[in-house]
């Protein structure tokens, strides 16, 4: 009985922390949440099948959205400016072959510089959209609560050569993070009301 009890609250606990992958049309409808209400309807849109991202619509605007990952409680979902393909496809790339993200920095950071790799044009932008588990309704694809924050690729760009400071100043003020590296980026995380 204790063996049955032990197992049936590791599974409870487990359940808590996993859904079931939303259907297609339920992916894209929330992944391009994240983008400018006017890039939502023709953005290009990758989701998850069966534990790996494929592509769920193919759009024909600058934006390029990234569903939800199931697999991870809450909602996380982006959206970019399409020059950062190659640069998100070649991380994806990394992670299915078990790289840590330490490794993926690396790696994405030695083939930049080799000219390997193409990197997001200067000042392309990211956004990114998140919610709490209690927040979201998996069912119809609404989603109360979210926060977004953003981020504009500036590879290679430093402190020095922006003026940006590396931590922000105050609430909603922008910073630069991981300067001087093929991911240098402005970070832009307005206050959470």
């Amino acid at each position: 009985m204790k063996a049955f009890l032990s197992l049936f609250m590791i599974l409870a606990a487990f359940s808590s922390f996993s859904q079931s992958q939303p259907s297609k049309d339920i992916q894209i409808k929330m992944a391009v949440l994240a983008a400018p209400e006017d890039q939502r309807a023709n953005a290009t849109v990758y989701g998850y099948a069966d534990g790996k991202i494929v592509l769920l619509r193919q759009g024909n605007n600058e934006t390029v959205c990234l569903a939800d990952d199931p697999s991870r409680e809450g909602l996380s979902v982006a959206c970019y400016h399409k020059s950062a393909q190659a640069f998100m496809a070649r991380g994806w790339e990394l992670r299915e072959e078990g790289k840590s993200a330490q490794e993926i920095f690396d790696i994405r950071e030695a083939e930049a510089k080799a000219k390997k790799l193409k990197l997001p044009d200067q000042g392309s932008v990211l956004h990114a959209l998140t919610a709490d588990e209690s927040d979201i309704n998996w069912t119809n694809g609404e989603v109360k609560n979210s926060y977004v924050r953003s981020v504009v690729y500036i590879p290679w760009a430093t402190a020095e050569s922006t003026g940006l400071p590396l931590k922000p100043a105050g609430p909603g003020l922008p910073w630069i993070m991981d300067p001087g590296t093929h991911r240098a980026h402005i970070m832009i995380n307005p206050k959470r009301d």
